[in-house]
């Protein structure tokens, strides 16, 4: 399992709302958050401005609820940046997404470092541009010690394919005689997911109000609490991402058992 230390740095934030702070329960924090973060186009539509404005406005709300999250001591955050269906978008939109992710990565390394936040990705990260990959690796290494947080990015990421390649996985080593069939369990199945070592979500962040999950952490949130809004990403900000968190806090996690 990952081993993620408490110890944390607090980060300066002059917009921080004190009261909805004070008023969480530190001892109920979700230890893994996951966001599927939508709404750049529309956010960008509505104020008649082009797509990539809109992603580079929904950047700004990654790196507020990245800090955020470091600051309340939440262990993993997990953020659904670029689909394999995304890649059906069109081309010049592809390719700016891609040199749009490259200087995010960039200008976060030192960030990350100074904050003790470790970088993973989860995903087909092969089919990445060569330049996207060799900056995504770069800092990857650079991160490789931090402890205080662990941000995964989930990059040309589906979860109908993450299934489909854990299931060749598995079938090969018991093809191999590595693994009974007769011994699987969902562990080994979570054995070989892009997850592996990481508890599953506690809490699913959705914004724009779409109601559906689009292909996302198909297996590991089959118990994650789910929460909508209708905020676009990039207005979702510090505090009404800890009002969700009090929201969350006041939710029965039952696990399929009675109350």
């Amino acid at each position: 399992m990952i081993h993620i230390k408490k110890k944390r740095k607090k980060f300066l934030n002059s917009n921080t709302d004190s009261s909805l702070q004070t008023d969480l329960d530190t001892a109920n924090l979700p230890s893994h958050v996951a966001i599927i973060m939508d709404g750049n186009g529309r956010w960008a539509k509505r104020r008649l401005l082009n797509r990539i404005q809109g992603h580079e406005k929904g950047a700004e709300a990654v790196r507020t609820i990245v800090e955020c999250c470091r600051e309340m001591g939440i262990s993993i955050l997990t953020l659904y940046a670029f689909s394999t269906e995304n890649w059906q978008r069109p081309k010049i939109e592809v390719a700016a997404l891609m040199t749009l992710l490259a200087k995010f990565l960039e200008s976060e390394q030192k960030n990350m470092l100074d904050n003790n936040i470790r970088l993973n990705a989860i995903g087909q990260i092969e089919r990445l541009p060569e330049h996207v990959r060799r900056v995504l690796h770069e800092t990857m290494t650079l991160t490789k010690n931090n402890n205080g947080m662990l941000l995964n990015l989930a990059l040309s990421y589906g979860g109908r394919a993450e299934i489909v390649r854990m299931v060749r996985d598995v079938a090969i080593k018991a093809k191999e005689g590595g693994i009974d069939p007769d011994s699987i369990t969902y562990d080994v199945v979570s054995d070989h997911l892009y997850t592996k070592g990481m508890p599953d979500p506690d809490l699913l962040i959705r914004t724009s109000g779409e109601m559906r999950i689009s292909n996302f952490l198909l297996c590991q949130i089959a118990y994650t609490e789910i929460f909508v809004t209708d905020t676009l990403w990039p207005d979702f900000n510090r505090e009404e991402f800890l009002r969700i968190l009090q929201h969350y806090q006041h939710r029965e996690r039952r696990f399929g058992r009675t109350g």
